[in-house]
């Protein structure tokens, strides 16, 4: 980790939704960071102190899962905030770990100058609330997945998702990964992603996968 550039002061969750006349003390505030490939931003059981923010990159987010197993929660998009489900009237640790996918670069400020920026602007807070509300349904969703769903339902839910994220039919992602995002094992996943080859519902190029029937994935999907 080291200190990037300059932060433009208008990507992040923090400056989208900050009044004007607050965006000077965030910038007083903010320190640029820049991670390489699969290094750790910030591991679970860490004590909180400070909150990050995507500002260019790929991050996972992720939990241990027995002894040797991670669960992905989510891969966070530019713009988000990560570091955020540490917060909370208790012990102060972080939930989740935050790992870069690429060369990524987050905006970083200390807890303290967080929560003063949550009672400044009324809309930050309240875009905190309905991001906490949107995260809590999606892993509700997942939980619900992970009990009632297959393992090929799962990970055709996931390839979508994914594609989603990306906004793209084509994207990149390790077999391991896409296991820990499935819920499952990396053997299991390329058993079942072997299947969906030879279905021609997608193709497959090293770490480059390519839906090619999107209709016929969500098939699988029967919640």
């Amino acid at each position: 980790m080291k200190k990037a550039g300059a932060c433009d002061l208008k990507t992040c969750f923090l400056c989208q939704f900050s009044i004007p006349e607050w965006i000077a003390a965030v910038g007083d505030h903010k320190q640029h960071l820049s991670y390489k490939k699969n290094e750790t931003i910030f591991q679970e059981g860490s004590p909180v102190k400070g909150i990050y923010f995507l500002y260019d990159g790929k991050v996972k987010v992720h939990k241990q899962w027995g002894p040797d197993k991670e669960l992905i929660v989510r891969f966070a998009q530019k713009g988000d905030i990560l570091g955020h489900r540490g917060l909370g009237s208790g012990e102060r640790l972080y939930t989740v770990s935050a790992t870069a996918l690429e060369d990524t670069t987050v905006c970083y400020t200390d807890l303290a100058f967080f929560e003063a920026s949550l009672k400044v602007n009324p809309q930050l807070t309240l875009k905190l609330m309905q991001f906490y509300a949107d995260e809590l349904q999606e892993a509700e969703r997942k939980m619900r997945n992970l009990v009632h769903m297959d393992v090929k339902s799962r990970l055709a839910d996931a390839l979508l998702d994914i594609s989603r994220l990306h906004n793209d039919i084509q994207f990149t992602i390790s077999r391991q990964d896409l296991a820990s995002f499935a819920g499952t094992t990396y053997e299991t996943i390329y058993r079942n992603l072997q299947e969906f080859i030879q279905e021609k519902l997608i193709a497959v190029d090293g770490k480059s996968i390519t839906i090619l029937q999107e209709k016929k994935l969500k098939k699988y999907i029967t919640l």
